[in-house]
């Protein structure tokens, strides 16, 4: 277990250290220069200069690399070049509302999908995973944002349970979750359908090995069998799309945040993308790449937890 961790670990820093690189060197081919589009075209070429070097986008470009890695080791992610505060400020205001909305949503879509994909699998062709599966394809085939514009026409506009946009903050704990529930219907709707039919088929491969035969020519029941031995072994692909998805759901809700105008990371970078505010962008992003790698190191841990020969392998 130790050297699995140890393998594993060494993967986590070196993808963190190339994706780093990869999103320097992409913003860097972006055209367009910051100060001057904040000072606009008819810009005087001193004005420009001192604003580029109050920015420090004067300094060569390994310079500038080295600088904004170094700083995110040490939680500084720079100053907005809009906002003139520090990205780290902007970042821990919006991550209350991006993480608690990714979070609910990824719980939605669990309760929805276990169930839905074990149902399936244990009554293969039957009516009940006849529909399952039509409404799981239904649910792949909505656009979120079309499901979400639904949502706020029926529970916002004609019924009134909820408001259709905005985020009152967390004093009141009932009336945020109530804001951010329409969004976490919108997001979570395709995961569940995705994870259903994950869950399914790897319960359906899981059933048909011969342990799951062998147990029950032992006397174990048909709802023991499922529990105590398909459902543990089922859960190793599944927990690799469950990993993925709060990846998404944290880094890839832009066009949700946008629909309700929650002001959350991805309505940020949004805005910072409008603004030409690369270091927001910058920062932004690599923290969104951190979580999906971090994510994805905890998933390959868990890996390990739940089948105790991957210990046992070299990394």
């Amino acid at each position: 277990m130790p050297a699995y961790l140890a393998g594993r670990f060494l993967s986590l820093a070196a993808s963190l250290l190339a994706a780093s690189l990869v999103i320097f060197l992409v913003l860097e081919i972006v055209p367009g220069d910051p100060a001057r589009f904040m000072l606009g075209i008819n810009a005087q070429p001193d004005t420009l200069a001192a604003l580029r070097a109050q920015m420090g986008l004067d300094a060569p470009a390994l310079t500038r690399y080295v600088t904004w890695l170094f700083g995110l080791f040490h939680g500084d992610f720079g100053i907005s070049y809009t906002y003139k505060v520090p990205v780290a400020e902007l970042v821990l205001d919006r991550i209350w509302i991006s993480l608690p909305l990714a979070l609910f949503a990824l719980g939605l879509s669990t309760l929805i999908a276990f169930p839905a994909g074990i149902i399936a699998a244990t009554r293969r062709n039957s009516p009940a995973d006849v529909t399952v599966m039509g409404l799981t394809q239904l649910g792949v085939a909505l656009p979120n944002f079309w499901f979400a514009m639904l949502l706020v026409l029926l529970f916002a506009v004609t019924l009134r349970w909820f408001s259709a946009g905005g985020f009152p903050g967390w004093d009141d704990p009932l009336l945020a979750i109530r804001a951010l529930t329409l969004p976490a219907v919108a997001l979570a709707l395709p995961q569940a359908s995705i994870l259903s039919r994950v869950m399914r088929s790897a319960m359906l491969d899981t059933l048909s090995e011969d342990y799951v035969r062998t147990a029950r020519a032992k006397g174990l029941s048909r709802g023991q069998t499922l529990w105590r031995h398909a459902l543990r072994n089922a859960l190793i692909p599944v927990l690799t799309i469950v990993g993925l998805q709060f990846s998404f759901l944290l880094a890839g809700a832009i066009i949700i945040e946008n629909v309700f105008f929650l002001p959350g990371l991805g309505r940020l970078v949004f805005q910072a993308i409008t603004a030409r505010d690369l270091i927001v962008v910058k920062s932004v992003v690599m923290l969104l790449v951190a979580a999906v790698i971090l994510v994805t190191f905890l998933v390959d841990v868990t890996y390990a937890l739940v089948d105790p020969r991957l210990r046992r392998t070299s990394p």
